[in-house]
């Protein structure tokens, strides 16, 4: 049995089987399902990117074993990226290394630099992998929190005089995932001077960093001088280019890290599929349309789910970034949990969503809701919830009877 095996009864019961179960059940009796549930972006790659591809895909001397730290190309490719977008000189060779998506960076990277009993200091939400790549690794998780706050630092503080054996390593990543936090500048120079004054490895998950939606851009851990002497970042051309399921991603930082992963990744993979690279490379190098185009359009899905949702009788905190909605569960329905209450939008509401406590037991009471819909379908979504919430005694504002007077 499976449950024998040290490492899968490391791992908990995966909280979004079942709503996942319930999803394609209902899907295979022929209901139409609005899902919101994973941040699955529903958009295609800029055309020069995919020509890349099949261009690259016609050399008969591209199909054989690629390079596990990636092609010489995508590395500098990603060196120029941080040159241009946070004036960060970083060296392709030593400070870079391509990854199979930024969640196989992080997990092998976990695997790298863990030893069994080592303590982490992980979010909470937060994304799976920044906890269970560690777990997996044989690490106890010790929870700070999410929201990059005063009391984050008041947290690492107990954190590193409280816990045995001190904590070796700080995961974080903003803009977040599945809270949609945003960190400043500011708060990324003190992670550094606490991580130095402690002896701390930092890993900062960047992957959604050009989803941005006011005029401030996402900053850089690497942005702050010296960082790269503790701070590892990953980032991924997921969700900027459209290109998921594509699966590239990257390293960037301080050497030893950067050294360990690649070292560990050398004996797990031949790299991704060379005219992937290749493809990636027209990505980042070529014209950057898609990039704003995408900022747009998930600034509309956004706004459209904030305001149809609130006139359903569903109030949404409007997201600063990322793609998706950190929700509360409204507060007559609060009572049901995170899970029941995703089972009951996905029973009577047909809307798919994820549920909070997925991410963590700091969750509960929420819904994650990511912005991978059109607006003709998030406006369905907010007609049928009108529907399940007013069956449910909860009514929309203008259904609201006026007081007198």
């Amino acid at each position: 049995m499976s449950e024998d095996f040290y490492r899968i009864r490391r791992l908990p019961p995966y909280v979004f089987a079942e709503v996942n179960a319930m999803k394609a059940a209902a899907r295979a009796a022929g209901e139409d399902i609005i899902d919101l549930g994973m941040g699955n972006p529903d958009g295609a790659p800029a055309q020069h990117v995919i020509d890349k591809l099949c261009e690259v895909a016609r050399d008969p001397g591209a199909h054989g074993y690629s390079a596990s730290k990636g092609i010489p190309g995508l590395r500098k490719a990603q060196a120029g990226y941080y040159a241009r977008r946070f004036g960060v000189d970083v060296d392709p060779d030593s400070e870079v290394v391509v990854t199979l998506g930024s969640k196989e960076g992080l997990a092998n990277l976990a695997q790298a630099i863990t030893a069994p009993g080592d303590v982490v200091l992980a979010p909470n939400p937060s994304y799976p992998i920044h906890t269970f790549g560690f777990i997996i690794a044989g690490a106890a998780i010790r929870s700070i929190p999410a929201a990059p706050g005063p009391d984050f630092f008041t947290r690492l503080e107990h954190a590193i005089a409280y816990t045995v054996p001190k904590p070796s390593v700080l995961v974080m990543g903003y803009p977040s995932n599945p809270t949609a936090y945003v960190a400043d500048l500011a708060f990324y120079e003190q992670v550094v001077a606490f991580a130095k004054e402690h002896k701390l490895w930092v890993l900062s998950d960047l992957a959604y960093s050009e989803i941005y939606f006011g005029d401030k851009p996402t900053p850089s851990i690497l942005q702050v001088p010296d960082a790269k002497d503790v701070a590892i970042e990953f980032t991924s051309v997921s969700k900027t280019y459209s290109m998921a399921g594509w699966r590239i991603g990257f390293a960037v930082g301080n050497k030893t890290l950067i050294g360990a992963l690649t070292r560990v990744k050398s004996y797990l993979d031949y790299g991704a599929f060379t005219p992937i690279q290749a493809a990636a490379v027209a990505a980042i190098n070529g014209p950057q349309d898609i990039v704003e185009q995408n900022r747009q359009l998930y600034k509309r899905r956004r706004d459209v789910m904030v305001e149809s949702f609130g006139r359903a009788g569903w109030e949404l905190p409007s997201p600063e970034a990322s793609m998706f909605c950190w929700a509360p569960i409204p507060p007559a329905l609060k009572h049901l949990g995170a899970l029941e209450f995703s089972k009951q939008l996905l029973q009577h509401a047909q809307v798919a969503v994820a549920p909070g406590v997925g991410f963590g037991e700091e969750g509960e009471g929420h819904v994650r809701l990511a912005l991978v819909e059109n607006e003709h379908r998030i406006r369905q979504a907010a007609r049928n919830l009108k529907r399940y919430l007013q069956s449910m005694g909860v009514n929309a504002p203008a259904d609201q009877p006026r007081k007198a007077g």
